[in-house]
């Protein structure tokens, strides 16, 4: 039998087969693209610096944000001091504790980084998860 001469159940249950795995790739693809934007860490490291502030804000998810004064020499008048701010997100409530109580103090901070914002994590793609140092 030739396609044209295929009865029309057969070729109903042909493009329902295909449809449907078309449908699975399709969401498996969206699935990956959600996890890559949203959940791979894209980088991670330390930064240093003087915690600026800790607080807990937000409209719908009430999240941990702070702020790290990193000093240093930057692209202005040449031999100038320029501050870097390093703006960041923390999920763990110990850890918000501990910089919300150190304010002003020297920090070493490691972070993860993702290329993507969600709403109930914080509001940057810096995501504190631990100090290292704290002076």
């Amino acid at each position: 039998m030739t396609e044209a001469n295929t009865p029309p159940k057969k070729r109903r249950a042909k493009l329902k087969s295909f449809l449907g795995w078309a449908f699975l790739v399709i969401m498996l693809a969206f699935a990956g693209i959600l996890y890559f934007q949203y959940y791979f860490v894209f980088g991670e490291g330390v930064k240093s610096g003087y915690l600026n502030y800790a607080v807990k804000k937000g409209n719908l998810f009430k999240t941990y944000e702070g702020k790290l004064i990193q000093e240093g020499f930057g692209a202005g008048r040449a031999g100038s001091l320029t501050s870097n701010e390093f703006v960041f997100s923390v999920e763990n409530d110990s850890i918000f504790r501990e910089l919300e109580t150190n304010s002003g103090k020297f920090f070493d901070l490691h972070y993860k980084e993702y290329h993507g914002v969600v709403p109930w994590r914080g509001n940057t793609k810096y995501i504190v998860d631990r100090i290292v140092q704290m002076k």
